[in-house]
């Protein structure tokens, strides 16, 4: 069997930027979506006569995808030579989630939609700058449950200036009725350059994101959401294969501006923006920004840091996991963090005997 080979397209177009986003994206170039779209057909149609085949996922990410054209979309994911049981993602805003959009995506080979949830408390949501509210999360979950789509994943945001631990409680009730599949839970981070990072006073506390994070994990592992990777749990079976394709140091090609990819140690990522990348095609250059490639030291490194955040922990010997007590926890041959570790993982790779 082929190793896992993953597509990632980019959509970067937003109704609105969020304060605390950082992501390539923009709200005012809808006027270019269409030649956009075309642009990364184009783009992966040139792979695919270069030799790219056997994709066994796929993920559309943003930006909003549910923002772009369904049929344009699907037109994309038609390009792309898959494998017979490939997973195919698209991230959705609750607000543009209905049934008719949903069948034009399950028509196109989408098996599993993440939907960006974010919160279920209107006040937090403000806070984040999201324009949907809790209700909208109601109609699009019962929309996804109404089109059946195979699978899906709640995306949520803790650690926001003014939620307290109740109201992420409340968050967490709310989405557990959902009955999710998958779910994925990050604590707000600031990153330079976005409003959140100029206004310190909003800026999320560790010891609060803390406590989420530990009732996040007890109450979501009570209903059955085990934790396969830090911020992210599932029923078994139901893990995302591209998220784990990245955090296995996989190959995978990036579609779109500001796309990364990697290849066996070699990374590189697309000019940044839209009116840019839809040049490149147009005129056939190459759409590479810039790259690096790793040595053999670096990417051992990469390996297990990424291993240790998975359920499946790191080989004994590369870890001295004695003199972390309470924080890892033997299993076999092999450290896994314990829930407090998993509240220190990027402190603990720095442990790692590489």
């Amino acid at each position: 069997m082929a190793d896992p080979f993953g597509v990632y397209i980019h959509i970067p177009f937003c109704r609105h930027r969020c304060g605390y986003c950082a992501f390539a994206t923009w709200s005012d170039r809808h006027h270019l979506e269409e030649d956009y779209l075309r642009a990364v057909r184009t783009d992966i149609e040139r792979s695919v006569a270069a030799g790219m085949h056997d994709v066994s996922s796929v993920f559309v990410g943003g930006g909003t995808p549910s923002l772009v054209d369904a049929k344009g979309l699907g037109d994309l994911l038609a390009a792309i030579p898959r494998t017979p049981f490939a997973e195919v993602t698209v991230e959705c805003n609750p607000d543009d989630v209905t049934v008719e959009l949903l069948t034009s995506y399950l028509a196109a080979g989408v098996t599993r939609v993440s939907l960006g949830v974010q919160s279920m408390s209107a006040h937090v949501l403000r806070s984040l700058d999201r324009q949907h509210d809790p209700g909208a999360v109601d109609t699009a979950i019962a929309a996804i449950k109404n089109a059946g789509v195979p699978t899906f994943n709640l995306d949520l945001i803790y650690g926001t200036n003014g939620e307290s631990l109740d109201d992420w409680r409340r968050t967490l009730e709310r989405v557990i009725e959902f009955d999710p599949p998958h779910l994925s839970a990050y604590a707000l981070t600031v990153e330079a350059g976005t409003p959140l990072a100029e206004q310190p006073h909003l800026h999320p506390s560790d010891d609060d994101t803390a406590d989420k994070y530990e009732l996040a994990d007890e109450m979501l592992l009570a209903v059955g959401l085990e934790n396969y990777e830090v911020s992210n749990w599932a029923r078994p079976g139901h893990e995302c294969q591209h998220n784990l394709l990245y955090w296995r140091q996989g190959n995978y090609r990036g579609f779109g501006c500001a796309a990364h990819s990697h290849e066996n140690g070699h990374r590189w990522w697309n000019v940044r923006t839209p009116d840019r990348y839809i040049e490149h095609v147009r005129c056939n250059d190459p759409v590479m920004a810039a790259g690096e490639d790793l040595d053999e030291k670096t990417r051992r490194f990469e390996r297990y840091e990424l291993q240790l955040r998975l359920r499946e922990g790191v080989p004994a010997d590369v870890l001295d996991g004695d003199a972390l007590p309470g924080l890892v926890s033997r299993v076999g041959d092999r450290w896994v963090l314990t829930r407090r570790g998993r509240l220190m993982a990027n402190e603990i790779a720095t442990r790692l005997n590489v």
